[in-house]
């Protein structure tokens, strides 16, 4: 039997020999393929079944993102850490909710002037079907009317249905809003402590580099927000101030929808540059409307060939394409919350794996970074801040120089033979 297998062991290995190089290489490409697919099925899957947990926690990590720099600048100004937590979100949650009531008080206030204007529009728009080259008759415009009435009937229990629907929403938002509160403080009061512990998962021999790649992410992420952010109030000012002199109504509600969207990169000034021409032509006309047009696509083309590049720079430069295809597929998988997480998403991978390639940890500055710097095994830098130099990088902001925020076992056991220099 031993012979026989041995004698066979050749055959097989000249079997293998003998198909086309080829096609082996496709062969082994195709099952690695499919594993990556399966495995990133997997994922969406889980993440789809847990996403009133994982969207909440992923907007708590983009809003940290965006208030992390306040915060570090409170504790540069002596204010404790939690403090500076407490006090940069309740003022996020006083600006935004501040935000919100204005929006909704000017739409109130400007709702009646804009019915005015669009039965004017309507009126405009009959006389033109009647008095027009189409030459319709007044019946067969209100028979139109009155069919879109009918179907309304119709489909009353569809849309009572969807109405039910539109309030358990609600319930599912205010629950995740009140999960995202509770993360995002978390992350602000002790998120390097977080990272810290997370990165304990990851293997001794490669934790610095896992470490130093998340922090140059979340930087990425970082600029993305604050440049994102700026770009979008460039965006609304710039609009809103153009509609206001063209004379369109709701001008305060259409600049924060503008706002908004310009988190949706490329799709969301889109959208919401439709919205505004649209609301142009309903209420003022056609003319208004081509210049509202022109207003948006020259304030977009400030925004793309001036402000994001400036502001963004190469840490974060996405190609146009892989943005679109980004927000296509987080539409597709999440609705509007996958769209407004993909592009983020995808500037932290991109960053995260050109610093796993590129960086090396014991390089001076990103161990100073690390917080493992050497003549320092506390990880405290002169000035006080514990973990190293201030960088937007750092999840959770400076801890207090108590010993709290000491290195991991690691980076302590690296430095046993090292003077005490605190």
């Amino acid at each position: 039997m031993e012979q026989q297998a041995i004698q066979a062991a050749p055959h097989s290995a000249d079997a293998a020999q003998e198909i086309p190089k080829g096609v082996r290489v496709a062969a082994a490409l195709s099952w690695r393929f499919l594993v990556i697919v399966g495995a990133l099925y997997i994922i969406g899957e889980v993440v789809g079944y847990l996403s009133l947990i994982m969207i909440p926690v992923a907007l708590a990590l983009l809003f940290a993102a965006l208030l992390i720099p306040a915060v570090h600048q409170l504790n540069r100004l002596r204010v404790p850490h939690v403090l500076s937590s407490v006090i940069v979100l309740i003022g996020g949650i006083a600006v935004v909710g501040g935000l919100l009531t204005f929006v909704i008080v000017q739409f109130t206030e400007g709702l009646p002037a804009m019915q005015r204007q669009l039965t004017q529009s309507l009126q405009q728009i009959e006389d033109w079907l009647v008095n027009g080259p189409l030459h319709l008759r007044e019946t067969q415009i209100e028979d139109a009317i009155n069919a879109g009435i009918q179907f309304i009937q119709d489909n009353q229990a569809a849309v009572t249905s969807s109405a039910v629907t539109t309030a358990t929403a609600i319930g599912t938002f205010l629950t995740g809003f009140v999960l995202m509160l509770f993360v995002l403080l978390f992350f602000l009061i002790s998120g390097e402590q977080i990272w810290r512990y997370s990165t304990m998962f990851v293997p001794s021999h490669v934790r610095r580099k896992v470490d130093l790649a998340g922090r140059h992410a979340f930087r990425s992420l970082v600029n993305y927000v604050r440049a994102t952010a700026l770009v979008a109030v460039v965006d609304a000012v710039l609009i809103g101030v153009g509609l206001a002199i063209v004379g369109v109504p709701l001008v305060v509600p259409l600049a924060t929808l503008i706002f908004l969207g310009a988190f949706v990169p490329i799709i969301g000034a889109v959208v919401t540059g439709a919205v505004a021409v649209l609301v142009a032509l309903v209420t003022n006309g056609f003319i208004a409307a081509l210049i509202v047009l022109a207003i948006v696509l020259g304030v977009q083309q400030v925004e793309g060939n001036v402000l994001q590049p400036m502001l963004l720079g190469r840490s974060v430069k996405l190609h146009p394409l892989a943005v679109v295809i980004a927000i296509t597929i987080g539409l597709a998988v999440a609705g509007i919350p996958g769209a407004l997480l993909s592009v983020p998403l995808l500037a932290v991978l991109n960053a995260g794996i050109k610093s796993l390639y590129n960086d090396d940890p014991n390089d001076p500055e990103n161990a100073a970074e690390l917080g493992h710097g050497t003549g320092d095994p506390s990880g405290a830098s002169e000035s006080g801040e514990a973990g190293g130099p201030a960088t937007p990088a750092r999840i959770g902001a400076e801890q207090e120089t108590d010993g709290d925020n000491s290195p991991d076992d690691d980076a302590d056991e690296s430095s046993e033979d090292k003077p005490d220099t605190r």
